[in-house]
């Protein structure tokens, strides 16, 4: 007879009370392995950083007595200062001390700089020794030993990894009467940073945060660096600016990209050098001086001749450029109707040449004022201000007019009888709008003078406009030059009219400009008042033809106009509307977009760009707005970043000074591995840019 089966209930139960058995023992030996990994030492696990905690000799009861966490990092390994900076973590200790005793804060030395992927860390990639001033209870008893013992944890990183490491520090501290002390902790207290004498001062101004440090003079500095150590106060990352006003250091620093704090006190470790010694500061509010001489930048600057060489070929190529080579074509020729005159030739050539140097010197000048009043401003600044273009438009549609043969102007004197005052003023002229742009030689020259001081930057100013003025200047001293030029004819005022074409064109490429500045309402307006100076000069000419001046109702509408533009043109600036996207697809340019990039591994090409530069729209068609270079870039997963320096844009300019650019164009790459930064040619090529990323 066969048994009965199981009812599917009782089955159900047996199942039920298997699994439930099942689960208890799982959950038992994963609470056992819990235990077990929980009481294995921290030790046990090597790290890439060791602790080491060390007592400074014996105590006295009642005396402090100082401790030290002595950090070895691995080689290709470091650690990190209080303020971490953009990334990384600072040491922390549980201390488990003696009764009545008590640790003081964490003492570091003087951090190093560490810039990976954009981000900029404040680290230790050496041995270094964290100090701890302990106070000793004043009822310890001599031949007594106290146990000090701490929970360490820090973060060490390479350049690729971070760990967090952790480990039990312990030293034993014997009391006696007569105090010991560990000869190594000289060379440890003096890596700590010297407090400063008195506070010093901050203010934060716009987008910067200015500190006045009371600083004699003549304390060296050697590629100095301000560690803040208040978080989220400013952009680690940014370059800082120094600048000397007698007794007082004043650093410039950039705020923090993202809610940047305002702090009530300001604090500090002022490196002084590469060599570890700095200076702890305690900044509070207050007025910071604005007229300091800027330092030398950390960046190595070729030596002063070179440079001085590099500013002279770069202005003698400034002559080429369309709004200049009318002027000069046109003044060289007027040399030739100077005759035998080699008093008069010298004199034009001497009155040019003067007033082309004045004119670099003097937008020189004006631009290391304006960098020493705290503003971001390089190279050709005027030509972003939509107002100085739209002087630019009217005298270039004056000029056009002029070389045209709509009506007579005889200063300067561009093609007619030659004299000083005119070549003085063409001079002026064709320096003012020969600056827009740097280009070979040049570059280097001009990013230089914002880092040197005032003499050799206005030495290379100087230069710069010696080169510019060079090719009329030998026209003028040696007569076999002038020889060599055409005798004067009537073909003379045909070529007079053929070179009102590049100044046409000129004028068009300003209007262009004046819309990407202001915005289409601004240049239209524009427009209409360069049209009606247009018709003026038309109705002066021929009044001019029949023999009569212009009268005192022309002078008069020609003033009306004038003041018209000048009151009305300044409230129709806006902002202009945004660029349509071109073959190389980019976005613009910002630190955070950089540092981004970079960190998440991706290679970088970085161009710096102004409507109003020529040699950067050359390379554009040349070499960037090109499809064979967007389909490299982006089978290489390359991030464009596009700087457009067309208005006045104080990120972009600390970049470039940053670099050692005064202006642009500026083409940077930063490759895919994280490693240092390559900048470019100013003359690009389509296999410049493709062979980045073969």
């Amino acid at each position: 007879m066969q048994g009965a089966m199981p009812s599917p209930g009782r089955t159900r139960k047996r199942e039920s009370m298997v699994l439930s058995r099942l689960c208890r023992c799982l959950l038992t030996a994963a609470l056992h392995l819990l235990a077990v990994l929980i009481a294995v030492p921290a030790h046990a696990s090597p790290t890439h950083i060791t602790a080491e905690l060390i007592a400074d000799g014996n105590a006295a009861p009642g005396k402090p007595l100082t401790l030290a966490v002595l950090m070895r990092p691995e080689p290709g390994w470091h650690g990190y200062w209080l303020n971490p900076g953009d990334a990384g973590l600072g040491m922390t200790v549980d201390w488990i001390l003696p009764a009545d005793a008590k640790a003081g804060p964490l003492q570091y030395p003087v951090p190093q700089t560490l810039l990976i992927s954009g981000l900029m860390n404040h680290v230790y990639e050496h041995d270094y020794a964290v100090l701890i001033d302990l106070a000793v209870p004043v009822t310890a008893r001599a031949g007594s030993v106290l146990q000090v013992r701490g929970k360490a944890r820090w973060l060490a990183c390479t350049d690729k990894i971070c760990v967090p490491e952790s480990g039990e520090i312990a030293t034993s501290i014997t009391i006696a009467a007569h105090e010991t002390h560990d000869r190594r902790f000289d060379l440890w207290r003096a890596a700590l940073p010297a407090p400063l004498g008195s506070k010093a001062r901050f203010a934060i101004v716009g987008n910067m945060v200015r500190l006045a440090v009371p600083l004699p003079r003549n304390v060296a500095l050697d590629q100095p660096h301000l560690f803040v150590a208040d978080d989220r106060v400013v952009d680690y990352a940014a370059p800082q600016a120094f600048s000397r006003s007698g007794d007082l250091l004043i650093v410039e620093l950039p705020r923090g990209k993202f809610e940047p704090l305002t702090p009530a006190s300001l604090h500090a470790v002022l490196a002084l050098d590469q060599s570890g010694n700095g200076l702890a500061i305690e900044g509070i509010p207050g007025p910071v001086p604005v007229n300091g001489t800027p330092l030398a930048s950390s960046r190595q600057t070729p030596p002063l001749g070179w440079l001085l060489l590099s500013a002279l070929i770069g202005g003698l190529l400034l002559n080429i450029m369309p709004c200049v080579f009318p002027i000069l074509s046109l003044k060289a020729l007027s040399l030739a109707r100077a005759g035998e005159s080699e008093a008069q030739a010298r004199a034009e050539g001497l009155a040019y040449t003067a007033g082309v140097v004045l004119a670099c010197v003097a937008l020189g000048v004006a631009m290391l004022m304006l960098r020493a009043a705290g503003e971001q401003v390089g190279w050709a600044f005027q030509l972003q201000e939509p107002l100085v273009v739209a002087g630019l438009l009217l005298l270039a549609v004056t000029i056009t007019a002029n070389l045209g043969g709509l009506f007579e102007f005889s200063v300067p004197g561009f093609a007619s009888e030659g004299s000083p005052q005119g070549a003085f003023a063409t001079g002026l002229l064709a320096a003012f709008v020969a600056t827009p742009c740097t280009g070979p030689f040049m570059a280097a020259a001009m990013g230089a003078a914002l880092l040197l001081p005032v003499g050799p930057a206005l030495a290379l100013f100087t230069a710069l406009g010696l080169g510019l003025a060079l090719p009329f200047l030998a026209l003028a001293f040696v007569p076999a030059l002038r020889r060599v030029l055409p005798r004067p004819g009537a073909w003379m005022a045909t070529f007079r009219r053929i070179m009102a074409v590049p100044m046409g064109l000129t004028a068009l490429a300003l209007v262009w400009l004046a819309s990407r500045l202001a915005g289409s309402g601004f240049a239209f307006a524009l427009v209409l008042v360069a049209v009606v100076l247009l018709s003026a000069l038309i109705l002066l000419g021929r009044r001019q033809r029949h023999g009569m001046a212009g009268g005192w109702r022309w002078w008069l509408a020609a003033g009306a106009l004038l003041a018209f533009a000048a009151i009305g043109l300044p409230g129709m600036v806006r902002a202009p509307s945004a660029e349509a996207q071109g073959v190389l697809p980019s976005q613009p340019f910002s630190e955070a977009a950089l540092a981004k990039a970079r960190a998440a591994g991706k290679p970088v090409f970085a161009y710096f760009t102004a409507d109003w530069c020529l040699t950067c729209k050359v390379n554009e068609a040349a070499a960037i707005e090109r499809d064979d270079t967007a389909r490299a870039f982006a089978k290489a997963g390359v991030v464009v970043l596009r700087g457009d320096w067309t208005r006045r844009d104080p990120a972009i300019t600390r970049y470039l000074a940053a670099q050692g650019a005064a202006g642009v164009p500026l083409y940077m790459w930063y490759p895919a591995s994280g490693g240092a930064a390559q900048q470019l040619p100013q003359v690009l090529t389509p296999a410049t840019l493709t062979d980045l990323v073969r």
